[in-house]
Order: structure tokens, then C-alpha cells, then sequence
């Protein structure tokens, strides 16, 4: 059996016997993928591990608690052999052989009429990887082959290009705050299957540059706008790449729905009936303070935080942000978008209660290269943000997590 490699097959187990000698760890390590494929699962063990037994409790495997006794695989379509008894595994390996059921048998594989490849799973592929030199046979070589192709094709290092026709839609993605690492593995991928990318300043754009040739990307702040206001040129460039049966990717900054007029897309999609895959990101507001050290919350120094965005001053007619009812909180304050308002913020956050002495941090292009911490108070952030010329995109936080870092404020 050694001079020949196995050959390599999917068994479709929906209802059929498999029979699971011994209850240990290799049990509970092979059967949550065998209850996954739908197998009738009898287990044939005095004892099993917590785990195995919780699956047991719940319904998802027989257990017949006892040892191994000829007879028991004559019904099986599929046998893993993995008890402590040298003894009884041959046997069982014997039987498996006269009944002709596929047998894996945990202690001598060359023994064994099957091998249980490293597998792993990504949107709908499964992948298997097995050593067909028996006698350089390595588990660990296997097992890092395996996890490098399915974390290739999580993140998209490795493009499988879909050549059956795909449903031509658009996908919503966060990209997170800056870093390109800091993307979702479901992002990564989207991304890299894209036909046409529209991206914002904001947006991670380093990983533009590893787009295939064929990819079209879009800057969005340079789409025609015509008689259209820029959000909705936006959409109507999202709807016509969509129906020309392209698959879209709209690459946003941080999460799509904090502060990223996101569902404005998604409602324009949907009133066209372009079908839309939301995909969230971490959201600049709570990841750019803790790149810099600083911790939205802290054991007895915040126990919550709010977000708001400062695009429009408080004294603006058109803000809808309570900023009385801010200033009284003891907690964290997360400011998006206020570098040029922040003058106007402090007074107002002071007028209103809170104390001149509350450290502020602004932190500029975090997670980035570029990344810088400005550290200041209420009383002094107007003054400090004009001095060192803090430029957005930065976010602001107020409170006394401020000090809490390993960069405390003057």
C-alpha cells in the first residue's frame, strides 16, 4: 500500500452509519466534522471526554459504553479506529476489512484501508491535503499546508477566479481604519474577487495596489458628479457597474454604518434591485484610540463610551447631537470628523458642565504609518490642534482614559 498513493475522494455520509471507536481525543477532534456531514454517528466507548460527552447529551451521536466487540461494523459505511487497545484496533481493522467499510485507524495508519486528510473549509470550498510519501509522512507539514491554501482563500492572497456565471451584485465593505491588516477576512476576499472596486480617501489603499490587472478601481471622490449630489452619483455608479452583471465592491473606511452614509447605498441598491452583501468593519472610533494606547473604557475610569460625529458645530442649526446631555456624562467621549470644530466643542462641552482640566488625545491617521498622538485639554485642544497642525482624518477622544495609556497627557 505504501508504493501507491491513496487516492483521494469525498464521502457524502447524510444518514449513513459511522462507527467511532473510542471516546478520546481523537474522537472529540474527528467528530464534529462527521455530525456536520449529516452521519448516523455510533460511538463505541466505556469512556469518552466531556466534550464527546456533551455531544452525546446532546443527541448528536449514539454512545454505547462499552469496548469494541466483533459484529459492531458490519453495518457501517465508514469505521475510525481509535481506541488504546492495540488489540482491539486490529481486530476491528480485520472486520472493517472483511465488511469492506473504509477504516481510519489512529494508531497505524499503514495498517488502515483510509487516511484522514488535514481539511479545512472557506465559503463553500473544502480543502483536503494528504502526504503521499509514506515514508516522510509529516501530520504538522500537512496541517500547515492545509491552513495556508484556506487562509489564502479567506483573506485573498490566493484567487480562485469564479468561471461559472456569478449573480452580479454589490458588496458593502468596511475596511477598517487605515492599516490593511486590519480588514476583514470576508472583506479581503470580496475584495480580491471584485470586477470593479469604488473606494473612498478613507479606505484602506494599500490594498488597492494588490488588485488583479483586470479590476477596475474607482476613486470615489473623483466620480462625475454632474447636476447629482456626490452620494447619490455614488450610488447611481454602484447600480450601473451591478447591472452590467458585475460583481461591485464599494471599499468604505472603518464600518460602513458609523458615520458612512452606508444605508444610504444599500437603500439606493435595493430600490434598484441590486442585491447587497453588507460587510461590517472595525470602526475607527474604538480601534485608533487603542492603536495609540488609550482604552474607550477602563475599570473605574469609564464604564461607556459614546460616539459622535463633529462634522457640524454645535451651535449649527442642523446638528442633532445633544451636547448638554454629553457634556453631564462621565464616560468616554469618541469625536469623528471635529478636527476643524473642535474649538467650538470645548466651549460648548464646558459651558455645559464639563471641567476645563478633561484630557483630550487626538489621534491623526491612526493605524497607519503615519499614525500621531496630540494630547491637550478642553481649555487647550483649540489652541493645541492650531499649534501642531492636526490635520483630519484624526479622531478625538475626551475623558480621563486620556491618562490611562502609556502616553498620559501633560
Amino acid at each position: 500500500m505504501a508504493e501507491h498513493p491513496p487516492y483521494p475522494v469525498g464521502l457524502r455520509l447524510p444518514g449513513r452509519r459511522v462507527v467511532v471507536l473510542g471516546g478520546g481525543q481523537v474522537a472529540q477532534r474527528r467528530l464534529p466534522a462527521l455530525i456536520a456531514a449529516g452521519a448516523d454517528i455510533v460511538l463505541i466507548s466505556p469512556e469518552a471526554t466531556p466534550s464527546v460527552e456533551a455531544m452525546a447529551d446532546a443527541g448528536e451521536i449514539t454512545w454505547l459504553r462499552r469496548g469494541y466487540e466483533p459484529g459492531d461494523l458490519s453495518e457501517a459505511w465508514y469505521a475510525l479506529v481509535a481506541t488504546s487497545d492495540h488489540e482491539a484496533n486490529t481486530a476491528a481493522s480485520v472486520e472493517a476489512e472483511r465488511h469492506r467499510v473504509w477504516c481510519v485507524r489512529s494508531d497505524d495508519a499503514d495498517e488502515a484501508t483510509a487516511w484522514t486528510p488535514a481539511s479545512g473549509h472557506s465559503e463553500g470550498v473544502t480543502v483536503a491535503v494528504l502526504t503521499t510519501d509514506a515514508e516522510g509522512r509529516d501530520p504538522r507539514h500537512t496541517a500547515a499546508v492545509r491552513d495556508a491554501v484556506v487562509e489564502g482563500l479567506r483573506n485573498g492572497t490566493l484567487v480562485a477566479p469564479h468561471h461559472r456565471t456569478h449573480t452580479p451584485g454589490v458588496a458593502l465593505v468596511g475596511g477598517g481604519p487605515g492599516d490593511p491588516d486590519l480588514i476583514t477576512v470576508r472583506g479581503r476576499r470580496l475584495l480580491a474577487e471584485a470586477d470593479v472596486v469604488i473606494a473612498d480617501r478613507l479606505g484602506p489603499r494599500d490594498l488597492l495596489a494588490e488588485l488583479p490587472p483586470h479590476v477596475e478601481v474607482i476613486d470615489a471622490a473623483k466620480i462625475p458628479y454632474g447636476r447629482f449630489m456626490a452620494q447619490e452619483a455614488i450610488n447611481n455608479a454602484l447600480i450601473e457597474h451591478a447591472r452590467q452583471g458585475r460583481s461591485v465592491v464599494r471599499l468604505k473606511g472603518g464600518d460602513p454604518f458609523v458615520f458612512g452614509r452606508g444605508m444610504e447605498e444599500v437603500q439606493a441598491l435595493a430600490e434598484a434591485g441590486i442585491p447587497c452583501t453588507v460587510v461590517p468593519g472595525i470602526s475607527s472610533s474604538i480601534s485608533v484610540p487603542g492603536a495609540a494606547g488609550i482604552p474607550v473604557t477602563h475599570r473605574g475610569v469609564a464604564h461607556e463610551f459614546t460616539v459622535v460625529s463633529g462634522h457640524v458645530a454645535p451651535d449649527d442649526e442642523r446638528s442633532l447631537v445633544d451636547w448638554p446631555s454629553l457634556a453631564r456624562l462621565t464616560g468616554t467621549l469618541v469625536i469623528l470628523m471635529g478636527v476643524d470644530k473642535i474649538g467650538k466643542i470645548a466651549e460648548a462641552l464646558v459651558a455645559h458642565g464639563k471641567a476645563p482640566e478633561t484630557p483630550v488625545a487626538l489621534v491623526q491617521e491612526g493605524t497607519t504609518a503615519s499614525q500621531r498622538r496630540v494630547d491637550a485639554t478642553l481649555a487647550t485642544v483649540a489652541d493645541v490642534v492650531r499649534d501642531q497642525e492636526v490635520r483630519p482624518p484624526a479622531v478625538i477622544v475626551v475623558g480621563d482614559v486620556v491618562r490611562t495609556g502609556p502616553h498620559p497627557a501633560g
